[in-house]
């Protein structure tokens, strides 16, 4: 018998620069200043040269920004 298997999401998925530009509510041009100057969640670069941030990574800087 055939096994199915289903696809997860991940828990902490990684987030495309627009999403995170979005939920930010910041433009490109804010989030390169911003990390410039060593500031905003950790950034992971892929091979292809595109920029992710993983979901931890966003919320604990968003937790951030609140308690500042």
């Amino acid at each position: 018998m055939a096994r199915i298997t289903r696809r997860r999401p991940p828990t902490d998925e990684l987030l495309p620069l627009t999403d995170v530009l979005a939920e930010i509510g910041i433009t490109r041009a804010t989030w390169y200043r911003w990390r410039n100057r060593g500031y905003g969640p950790e950034v992971k670069r892929l091979p292809n040269g595109h920029l992710r941030v993983r979901r931890s990574a966003l919320d604990a800087f968003l937790n951030e920004l609140e308690t500042a």
